[in-house]
């Protein structure tokens, strides 16, 4: 299986200079408290919460919860975290889905870096229906 935390990091590192850090959590739902900390007790300016929940019922509802917390911990610190969340069922071959994984969490770490760096660039294609992973559907005509 890929490691998204590399495929996001080797991303970031082809597209700007800047300091990462990385904090790897034993779930999905400890992301939201770790993305907090990183926010308040580490000063990181935007974080990412990478992860892969399963095709079970019980990981759907984990990743929901999740999500949750990551919103919570967004509005608590006023700072953007970027959920790069792939769930396993979302394709129908290991090879699906090492591709979806790869291009997600690389879009999502450009996307990242606009939100600090570029934000004229989330501009130009707000409304063009873009998909991190999949082909974009495009505008509504």
């Amino acid at each position: 299986m890929l490691n998204m935390g590399e495929i996001a990091i080797d991303e970031i590192k082809k597209n700007a200079a800047c300091a990462i850090k990385r904090q790897t959590v034993p779930g999905i739902k400890d992301l939201p408290v770790a993305c907090k900390k990183l926010i308040e007790e580490e000063n990181c300016d935007i974080v990412m919460a990478l992860g892969m929940p399963g095709k079970e019922k019980i990981d759907k509802q984990c990743a929901h919860e999740a999500s949750t917390g990551i919103i919570t911990a967004q509005l608590m610190t006023n700072t953007h975290i970027i959920e790069v969340f792939v769930h396993i069922d979302e394709a129908e071959s290991e090879k699906d889905l090492a591709e979806l994984t790869e291009k997600r969490t690389r879009q999502h770490a450009k996307n990242a870096l606009d939100l600090i760096l570029y934000p004229q660039r989330l501009t130009k294609t707000a409304g063009t229906g873009q998909r991190q992973g999949r082909d974009d559907v495009g505008m509504i005509k």
